[in-house]
């Protein structure tokens, strides 16, 4: 699907704040209300808009320690792939998981207490996951910055 100016304006304002209004975005955008409620609707039905969510602060809710993985798998075969796919997907304290290129099969990204839960995890999940024959855990020392908004 096409996105125009309009378009773009929307999925911006809800990008930096989805819990706006209707009207407060008709009047962000200089749009009419009703005519912002059916661009919407349409974003949603497409699919352009998948969801809206809560973002939470992760010091607040005791996942200070953020620790990127990169695992590499004994073996590339499709089924092997969809097995560990999966299990990882099982995982509560993995936020992302990406099949990558490169010198490792995938990168996910875990939230943790601190270092004795990372240690949990690693023991209980990480290390148990199908057809893994190599982990390596970068801790993040700071978040420079982070965002969930999609360039437009």
């Amino acid at each position: 699907m096409k996105l125009d100016e309009i378009d773009r304006r929307i999925l911006n304002a809800l990008q930096k704040s989805g819990r706006m209004s209707n009207a407060e975005l008709a009047e962000k955008i200089n749009l009419s209300a009703s005519a912002c409620h059916r661009r919407v609707q349409r974003l949603e039905a497409d699919g352009i808009i998948r969801d809206y969510v809560a973002l939470l602060d992760p010091r607040m809710v005791d996942r200070r320690t953020t620790v990127f993985v990169e695992i590499s798998l004994s073996g590339q075969a499709d089924e092997t792939l969809a097995l560990f796919e999966k299990e990882v997907a099982r995982i509560p304290d993995v936020l992302e998981c990406h099949l990558m290129a490169g010198t490792a099969d995938y990168l996910l990204k875990v939230v943790a207490a601190d270092t004795d839960d990372f240690a949990r995890i690693h023991r209980r999940y990480l290390a148990r996951l199908p057809g893994v024959a190599k982990l390596q855990s970068s801790f993040a020392l700071r978040t420079v910055f982070k965002t969930t908004a999609l360039p437009l």
